[in-house]
């Protein structure tokens, strides 16, 4: 029994005793990563396959796909770079005003923001002794984390990058878009469309479960959402480039 014996023996409650819980890294960064890495790769597959594929389906000359692939990748990776660099810029810049303005209130009103805690904690229920009694603890420790923490679910450290952000989201988008530009390359005419379309799905596949497995989620149920869209933007793009190509329009 533990009530009685060395409290070394109690199981141990920091984060090493669930090594597999999102605490251990920091949430925030991870999260950002992981969306940032699979939507990139995720838009890369897609879009440039469907450019590309629609184009093969207009035309069998090479010239004009590897255009329409060139300015889809470069074109594409900017704009996905750009689009998160924005995005998590301004929730960075959110973050960096609460923090600021929750600084100034320590400074200014710290038996204030004290009640204010130990109000918090007695909200999730803890007793009013008990809440006050940590609330003092956590701010002698480190006031602004433990405000941050409980008011507003920031971590300090954990911010995200909004270079790092765009970096990721780039070099997954053109990771990615580089499957299908290759595949329709590369691959004989008469197989280059069908081959793009297996490579697609495969690759959509890995991204799929991939996030899935990262995030927790159903893996089946993730996969199919990501390749069932994927196929979709496929088939439209291909079957509008082969009516222009059999039209004459192109």
């Amino acid at each position: 029994m533990w009530l009685h014996g060395d409290m070394s023996e109690l199981p141990s409650t920091g984060p090493a005793a669930h090594p597999h819980e999102p605490h251990v890294e920091g949430l925030a960064s991870r999260l950002n990563w992981l969306r940032a890495g699979v939507l990139g790769a995720n838009d890369g597959i897609v879009s440039v396959a469907a450019i590309v594929v629609g184009v093969a389906g207009a035309t069998a000359a090479v010239a004009p796909i590897l255009t329409a692939g060139v300015a889809g990748l470069v074109g594409g990776a900017i704009s996905m770079a750009l689009g998160e660099y924005v995005s998590v810029s301004s929730q960075s810049d959110s973050q960096k005003s609460l923090i600021a303005k929750e600084r100034g209130e320590l400074r200014d009103m710290p038996d204030e923001e004290l009640a204010e805690l130990a109000g918090l904690y007695q909200q999730r229920g803890l007793s009013p002794e008990t809440a006050l009694q940590v609330a003092k603890e956590l701010t002698a420790h480190d006031a602004l984390a433990a405000h941050l923490s409980a008011e507003l679910n920031i971590d300090p450290d954990d911010l995200a990058s909004p270079w790092q952000a765009a970096g990721a989201s780039a070099l997954a988008f053109t990771v990615g878009a580089l499957l299908p530009f290759l595949s329709i390359l590369l691959f004989p005419a008469e197989i280059r469309v069908a081959a793009t379309f297996v490579v697609v799905i495969l690759a959509l596949v890995l991204t799929g479960a991939l996030s899935a497995w990262i995030g927790g989620a159903r893996i089946v149920r993730a996969t199919l959402r990501v390749v069932i869209g994927g196929v979709l933007a496929l088939a439209a793009t291909f079957a509008i480039g082969t009516l222009l190509g059999t039209t004459g329009v192109v």
